[in-house]
């Protein structure tokens, strides 16, 4: 750590090798692999399942709500309908808690907007958003997000998720030229 800057970023291999071995204790300990979007679907369900039951009346309306009709929230909100019974609500929230701690102890954390001289904080925003959610609809789509696919998939030689990456890549490439000024 610098004395008044911030420490500098990890050795990328070393990091790698980290997130390698959480990803084999994830196999060893739970007997399935990382992920993200699963736990913001549990927990999204969730806040719909208790949301509607509290407006239709409370506890007594939970067994008739939007998320138990829904054929997709419901297996999610199922039978049990807390949202911690999985472990990657669990992952998701240290993986946040991680990350607040570690950028707070390097001390990167800061609130700005990183764009390009090109472009306005607006637009970033704008495209950020977008991004996000085009993703999130994907990863949904796809059964899994990139972390899930790359890292879980890619670990157990899934040629799906070898060809899912392959393709994240040259789509990243092949918008990079439209996108550049954002950056340039």
């Amino acid at each position: 750590m610098t004395k008044n800057g911030p420490a500098p970023y990890w050795n990328s291999y070393k990091a790698g090798i980290g997130l390698g071995l959480v990803l084999l204790a994830a196999f060893v300990i739970m007997g399935r692999g990382l992920g993200a979007s699963g736990a913001m679907t549990r927990m999204a369900s969730y806040a719909v399942h208790k949301t509607d039951a509290m407006i239709k009346g409370g506890t007594a309306a939970e067994s008739k709500t939007i998320a138990l009709k829904n054929k997709y929230m419901a297996r999610y909100v199922g039978s049990s309908a807390d949202p911690f019974d999985d472990f990657l609500v669990f992952l998701f929230l240290g993986a946040i808690v991680g990350g607040l701690i570690s950028g707070a102890s390097a001390r990167r954390i800061s609130f700005s907007v990183i764009k390009g001289p090109q472009s306005t904080t607006k637009r970033r925003l704008i495209f950020a958003f977008s991004g996000g959610l085009i993703s999130a609809f994907g990863a949904r789509l796809a059964r899994g997000c990139t972390s899930g696919q790359a890292l879980t998939g890619g670990a157990t030689l899934a040629l799906g998720s070898w060809l899912f990456m392959l393709a994240c890549f040259a789509g990243g490439y092949a918008i990079a030229y439209f996108t550049r000024k954002e950056w340039i």
